[in-house]
């Protein structure tokens, strides 16, 4: 199967390669239809974007979204077999009139990206599925190489328009936003403002370091998306050349009273790495709200040195601290608009507290609804996270079945 997959998705057009690759695939297994869903930028749906009937299947008349060829379809989540498929990272199977559908995760690295859907003649045996599920993570790898050639994949996850200021921050994202290696799982989300506010979080794994940051520009909308593509441009650049964080910081303040045109143009952020053969922590605070520390069920903000925003004075200096994490630890790093204006009535200590079993994508999504039902449904600010659970172990391989690890994955949902 790996070789007729392989083939067929190099042999069609990008935009034709997952229904090329799903059309392979249930054929493979004996399906009557085969569908692949994407999750939505909203993390609260999935957008049906290819859906192929097989032998004998009927037409597929679901009411869609339309763009000239494409058609997509959002699957509300409704704590169905579908999103508890997505939330504990193993497939779902529900019988029905005569046929089986099964839901099977198409994650990488802990990196939800969607589901594969199948409808079977017969109810699948426990070989059955262990071989849906690996096709599913197989799938994974064929959207990652697809979707930087082609705005297919974009345009299925975009349920709501973009504007400009939107569209220059989604660029500043990292491609994944969640990451699972041997001794952390990590995941971020930007829940955003009616009016883009500038917020960004970024990581990037070295061999021996995790290296993240959380950023809010000031102001709003496009002067503001601009700000902050100079200061996460600035990080990104200085972090490659392998510049400490402190100097990271230099860097970005220098670029931001350089380039930036205005003397009130600044960037609050939150600059870290981890040390993961032994858990320490460095982290430097340019005017930032403090970074969380969840352990052993009590949250304790960080007491780190302040320091003035990157680029609010010329002639600033940084300086930083460290905290060395335990095994259970969970590190939160959250922007202002958790906390600010209408926000201020979220019990976040509270909210922590209930998101404390859920995997760590899981967990920034209830964060983010959290807020919004204290402040929504449209925010005032950009309210964005980063969460980091630390396990230690560094160099020790994750215990993963079809890409993600279940023991890290969340409960069930409750009935």
């Amino acid at each position: 199967m790996l070789t007729a997959v392989l083939s067929a998705a190099e042999d069609a057009p990008p935009v034709d390669a997952v229904e090329a690759v799903t059309r392979e695939l249930g054929a493979a297994l004996h399906a009557r239809t085969v569908s692949f869903l994407i999750a939505d930028l909203s993390g609260r749906a999935l957008v049906r974007l290819a859906y192929v009937p097989l032998g004998d299947a009927g037409p597929d008349d679901r009411s869609a979204r339309r763009s000239g060829d494409e058609v997509a379809t959002v699957v509300p989540f409704d704590g169905g077999p579908p999103e508890q498929a997505l939330r504990g990272q193993t497939p779902q199977v529900l019988a029905g009139d005569g046929e089986w559908t099964v839901w099977a995760p198409v994650t990488e690295r802990g990196e939800a990206i969607g589901l594969l859907e199948l409808t079977l003649p017969e109810e699948p045996d426990p070989r059955a599925l262990d071989e849906i599920a690996r096709t599913a993570h197989l799938l994974a790898f064929v959207v990652i190489a697809n979707r930087r050639h082609t705005d297919l994949f974009e345009w299925g996850q975009r349920t709501t328009p973009f504007n400009l200021s939107a569209e220059i921050q989604r660029r500043l994202l990292p491609a994944a936003f969640t990451c699972e290696a041997g001794a952390f799982t990590l995941s971020g989300w930007l829940e955003p403002a009616a009016s883009i506010g500038g917020d960004t979080f970024d990581y990037s794994l070295a061999r021996d370091l995790l290296h993240f940051s959380v950023t809010d520009a000031m102001g709003h909308g496009v002067a503001s998306a601009l700000t902050a593509t100079l200061g996460v441009g600035s990080l990104r650049n200085s972090r490659r050349r392998g510049q400490s964080l402190t100097e990271q910081a230099l860097a970005a303040n220098a670029a931001l009273t350089e380039y930036a045109g205005t003397a009130n143009t600044f960037i609050t952020a939150i600059l870290g790495r981890i040390d993961l053969t032994t858990g320490a922590c460095e982290m430097v605070n340019a005017g930032h709200l403090l970074p969380l520390l969840v352990r052993d069920g009590a949250t304790e903000p960080l007491g780190l040195p302040r320091n003035f925003p990157i680029g609010m004075l010329p002639d600033s200096t940084f300086h930083g601290g460290t905290v060395t994490l335990r095994p259970g630890d969970r590190l939160v790093v959250v922007t202002d608009g958790m906390r600010e204006r209408r926000a201020a009535a979220l019990d976040l200590d509270a909210e922590l507290r209930r998101a404390a079993g859920l995997h760590p994508r899981e967990a920034t999504r209830a964060l983010a609804d959290a807020v919004l039902r204290v402040a929504g449904p449209v925010l005032d600010d950009d309210a964005t996270l980063l969460i980091i659970d630390w396990y230690g172990g560094h160099g020790q391989p994750r215990h993963s079945t079809s890409g993600a690890d279940e023991a890290r994955a969340s409960p069930p949902l409750a009935d």
